[in-house]
């Protein structure tokens, strides 16, 4: 739902956590910088990583760090094998979680995926006045969590509120 606010382009930075893709390969990775740029946004970085905490939060870190960009979303490493470790690598970092998000995705999945929703962690919040989004790393996952959900909160003119309204005050004390 929209209202006659004006839209405002936000700059992105998007992350594929993964052993094996490549920037060959990378359909989830692509699939979000595609979104992303059809709704108008910039991504001004995109990179991959493997599932590794430290390497993940070392890309993540970089990117709250810098106050061009706005939001990150991630791809990868959220499920419940040994080798998944976005929500670990992620958590620490983060001022404030956005629960809901995990909760609207997995309940939004099920609808596509019956049970099997179950199996992500996909998270989200807020890191020094950045948006994280870690979504889930097939690019099913990707479409869902970006055109059911992040799409319409970082767009400023969705109502009744969004996200995307908020960055102006999320460093406030």
């Amino acid at each position: 739902m929209s209202n006659n606010r004006e839209f405002i382009s936000l700059n992105l930075a998007v992350l594929t956590i993964s052993d094996s893709r490549t920037e060959d390969d990378d359909t989830s990775g692509k699939a979000l910088v595609e979104r992303a740029i059809a709704a108008e946004h910039k991504v001004l970085s995109k990179k991959i990583v493997t599932d590794d905490i430290y390497q993940i939060r070392a890309a993540i870190s970089g990117w709250i760090a810098d106050p061009e960009i706005h939001a990150v979303v991630t791809t990868g490493g959220t499920g419940v094998t040994g080798r998944d470790g976005t929500p670990e690598a992620v958590q620490p970092l983060l001022d404030k979680e956005i629960e809901g998000f995990g909760e609207m995705f997995r309940m939004i999945s099920y609808n596509e995926i019956k049970t099997s929703a179950l199996q992500s962690r996909a998270i989200a919040g807020v890191a020094n006045g950045t948006y994280i989004f870690c979504l889930p790393g097939s690019s099913g996952a990707c479409r869902t969590g970006w055109d059911s959900i992040i799409k319409e909160q970082l767009d400023h003119r969705t109502s009744p509120c969004n996200l995307a309204m908020l960055i102006p005050r999320l460093l406030e004390k």
